[in-house]
């Protein structure tokens, strides 16, 4: 069914892409999957059914509306750069955590302790493009797992344009989840792993709203 909602591209298909995928599909919205490899792109949207389809990155960012960068933190600098032009006037969806193994089955952070992936990308935004933190405060178990549950659960946000509150809102409830805006990107940091809004920070678990107003 055909929807005047904004268009979804999920770019990469890794845990995290994976999941919001298959959870925006659960919440019967259309999504583009694309992928370096297209193959591995039209597997997943086969599996996924008739709301989903496949095609290469770049035409998955031209059709989109709303661009989620399900990828590494520093393929999502590459292609910042490598379709610059494609992204101009998108909302761009930044999921990422800026971390790798730590060689003792750990994670660490690869910037600096007071930096957040969020505020670093919005310096590298390409023109006209609005960088929206979403969709990255779980991680890929709990995301598929927490989704439309009774209570519902909270996905937390944060842009420095307002005027896609309402678009990235529909996003997340359409993923199975109540969204709570935490402010502008320089809020990132809560929301990223080892932050206070973190699955793997302070937070612990994916929470609903009545249990997050307990916390803060």
């Amino acid at each position: 069914m055909k929807t005047n909602k904004a268009k979804v591209a999920v770019i990469g298909l890794g845990n995290i892409g994976k999941v919001v995928a298959s959870n925006l599909v659960k919440g019967n919205r259309e999504v583009i999957v694309a992928s370096q490899k297209l193959e591995d792109a039209k597997a997943n949207a086969t599996n996924l059914g008739s709301l989903a389809m496949a095609t290469d990155v770049k035409t998955a960012i031209k059709e989109a509306d709303i661009v989620v960068m399900s990828v590494w933190f520093s393929t999502i600098q590459e292609l910042f750069k490598q379709y610059a032009t494609e992204l101009q006037d998108k909302i761009v969806i930044d999921p990422s955590n800026p971390i790798a193994p730590d060689g003792k089955g750990g994670f660490k952070k690869i910037i600096g302790a007071d930096e957040s992936a969020g505020q670093i990308l919005k310096g590298l935004l390409p023109k006209g493009a609005i960088l929206v933190k979403a969709l990255g405060s779980l991680g890929a178990a709990s995301l598929a797992n927490e989704a439309f549950q009774n209570p519902i659960k909270v996905l937390f946000y944060a842009s420095d344009d307002t005027s896609v509150n309402n678009t990235v809102e529909e996003l997340i409830k359409d993923n199975g989840y109540e969204p709570v805006n935490i402010g502008g990107i320089d809020q990132s940091i809560r929301m990223e792993v080892f932050g206070e809004l973190h699955e793997f920070g302070a937070l612990g678990k994916a929470i609903t709203k009545s249990e997050l107003k307990q916390t803060v």
